[in-house]
């Protein structure tokens, strides 16, 4: 049995001290019995606690000293920048192992007791202090329509559990950069979100061509570290159709397909909520339709690849509880789609190498710049100057 609160042992006291004070002298010894069981607490401590005044807490006439110094703010600002600003839930668990990291690439001092003061700070001590920091920390801006056609109709409706646990289970959905105007063919994003890990994996493809469409999976396919078990798109025409059914059925086989209903977003939950975080958020409504903007989008991808599956943690929720007409719900430790991925039997031992060098070599910080830099080259192109005619 888990131990009380200081919270729930006053609450259980105050309820006591009205039975114990007019009971007996041997009732009273058997509740005292009762309460140290309960509580823990010595009899010596329950008997002043029960006394008239003994629950009344007095306030507090010295405030504490303070435990973490300048040190740990500026620690902080560090490693919550090299990784892009994520709330204290998030950023809390990865502290330790991403400033050993930042210090390999010399972009922070460790020395050993500021490391042993990130790995004690709690969540609501990183909270307050990134409450403050965010008042001097300036941020990069970012800038923020199906009816089942026949080959759809062969594919079951369903939901990909959310406490899935097995690797593999992909949410899938395309990304338009039409800009204002959907005319002519412009650049999508290709993105998959695997539930158990959070995995993400992101591919520009200019059309939505059957060829467009089957290279930008097999580009995914080569690069992901394990095995597709299922791709669950929505009831788009581009990815329902005979030829990625059998693209999919020659690649992958054994895969399973399922879709959405018509018109529930929610059941591309996962998916739909990296499409504002990972693609609207960096791009917005600009307009992308040129080869060679697709190039550095996927060049931009592979680093935002690196970064997020590597580096950045993730929350996953464990627990959906029904109280009333409310759902509460818990979410588990952050920890990055790699760790998690890490975590199970899904990922083969040269893949576990390969990544874990990769994340070793890899300085957050530097990389999270080179993505600012990149998509600003991609969004704001500079002109290239005219040359004179030559004699």
């Amino acid at each position: 049995m888990e131990p009380m609160t200081i919270a729930e042992r006053r609450k259980y006291l105050s309820r006591m001290a009205p039975r114990y004070w007019p009971a007996t002298r041997p009732e009273q010894s058997r509740l005292l019995d009762e309460m140290e069981a309960m509580t823990g607490l010595h009899r010596k401590s329950l008997l002043r606690l029960l006394r008239p005044d003994g629950l009344t807490r007095s306030p507090r006439t010295q405030q504490r000293g303070r435990v973490y110094g300048a040190s740990v703010d500026d620690a902080l600002r560090v490693i919550w920048e090299s990784l892009d600003y994520v709330c204290a839930e998030r950023l809390t668990p990865g502290l330790v192992p991403t400033a050993r990291l930042l210090a390999q690439h010399g972009e922070l001092v460790l020395p050993p007791e500021l490391a042993i003061q990130l790995g004690q700070i709690s969540v609501a001590t990183v909270q307050r202090r990134l409450t403050r920091l965010a008042q001097d920390t300036p941020r990069l801006p970012r800038k923020r329509p199906a009816a089942a056609n026949r080959v759809a109709r062969t594919i079951p409706m369903q939901r990909i559990p959310w406490d899935e646990r097995e690797p593999g289970h992909f949410e899938v959905d395309l990304v338009h950069h039409s800009g204002p105007s959907t005319a002519g063919e412009y650049l999508h994003t290709l993105q998959l979100i695997d539930v158990a890990t959070g995995w993400s994996e992101r591919v520009a493809v200019l059309g939505r061509s059957y060829r467009a469409m089957a290279a930008g999976f097999w580009q995914i396919l080569q690069r992901l570290p394990f095995a597709v078990r299922e791709f669950h798109p929505d009831n788009g025409p581009e990815f329902l159709n005979d030829h990625l059914l059998r693209f999919w059925g020659d690649s992958v086989p054994g895969l399973q397909l399922s879709r959405s209903r018509p018109y529930h977003k929610n059941d591309n939950r996962f998916v739909e909520q990296k499409n504002a975080t990972l693609v609207r958020a960096y791009f917005g409504d600009a307009r992308l339709d040129t080869p060679a903007q697709g190039a550095a989008l996927n060049a931009l991808y592979e680093r935002l690849w690196l970064y997020y599956n590597l580096c950045q943690p993730v929350l996953h929720l464990v627990e959906k509880t029904a109280v009333g007409t409310q759902i509460r719900r818990r979410w588990d430790t952050a920890q990055t789609p790699y760790e998690r991925l890490a975590g199970t039997s899904a990922l083969p031992l040269a893949a576990r190498v390969r990544l874990d060098a990769l994340y070793q070599a890899t300085n957050p910080r530097a990389l999270r710049r080179d993505i600012y830099t990149r998509l600003d080259a991609l969004l704001h192109p500079r002109p290239v100057a005219a040359t004179e005619p030559a004699a």
